[in-house]
């Protein structure tokens, strides 16, 4: 098992509903994670469609079995490649997903589970709700979890899913500027979300934002690598940029000895209080 993982984020501007030309940016990305011997590499939410898609959902919509995704993961296919991207799964069934490519096929898929439909977010008129909450255990040693950028904002979910110990939680997200409210900094809240996470379940954090313009919504990229400390390791500004840096086993097997937030969850006790209220 390796004691170090080497991670990398493709903080890009997914151009809206152009499903080939965002295909070609992944490659260009991807092969810069090679050369920099990244073992996970993650884009962000809907990163081969773009956000904003509204009536096109079915025109951009992949099934699991799609040629793309073999196409990306052959590129390099030692690597765990995490991209966004609509799942057809029935006529007129879509979801908002996560694949999770390596060794030229999916390995793992993460179905969105809380969609926001408030402010300017209207995803449940466009997609179904995901149902389960599993791990990606591709990598010895470094179980991997996702959750897709409304997930982490029902904290039962980032709670539920660190319950299952994983060694890496993969964040990736579409925000932008101003698209909850004038008086909701989502920069200044996704920064305290995340870094709650990984400190308080001593987790290291790869969270991947768009950086591209959609009509008015503007996303702010700012994307971000903690260690299981809560601690930056690498964060990008508001353009395109690959972002790498180390993750380190023995941070995790520390952070969780020092704050054993995990170890003492209680679960038994959590779910009969939760019980009574249903």
């Amino acid at each position: 098992m390796k004691k170090q993982l080497k991670v990398a984020i493709g903080q890009i501007a997914p151009v809206l509903a152009d499903v080939e030309q965002n295909c070609i940016k992944h490659i260009e990305y991807i092969l810069q994670a090679r050369e920099q011997g990244a073992d996970v590499l993650l884009f962000p939410e809907l990163s081969i469609t773009g956000y904003s898609l509204k009536n096109q959902v079915p025109h951009v919509a992949l099934q699991r079995d799609a040629d793309m995704f073999t196409r990306l993961s052959q590129v390099a296919p030692e690597m765990v490649i995490s991209v966004g991207f609509i799942e057809e799964a029935a006529p007129g069934e879509f979801y908002n997903a996560q694949a999770l490519l390596a060794q030229g096929q999916v390995v793992h898929v993460h179905r969105k589970l809380n969609l926001p439909t408030y402010g300017g977010l209207e995803e449940g008129k466009w997609y179904g709700q995901g149902q389960q909450l599993s791990m990606c255990r591709h990598i010895e040693g470094w179980p991997i979890h996702t959750l897709i950028c409304a997930d982490l904002w029902n904290p039962a979910l980032p709670h539920l899913a660190m319950l299952d110990k994983p060694s890496l939680m993969l964040a990736p997200i579409n925000s932008a500027a101003d698209i909850v409210s004038d008086e909701f900094s989502n920069p200044t809240g996704w920064k305290t979300n995340t870094d709650f996470i990984s400190m308080t379940y001593g987790v290291p954090v790869l969270m991947a934002n768009s950086c591209a313009l959609e009509g008015n919504s503007q996303f702010w990229g700012g994307s971000r690598i903690l260690d299981a400390f809560g601690n930056i390791l690498a964060e990008a500004g508001d353009g395109e940029e690959l972002l790498v840096a180390d993750v380190l086993f023995d941070d995790i097997v520390n952070a969780r000895f020092q704050l054993p937030t995990i170890r003492d969850a209680n679960t038994p006790l959590v779910a009969k209080l939760l019980n009574e209220r249903l």
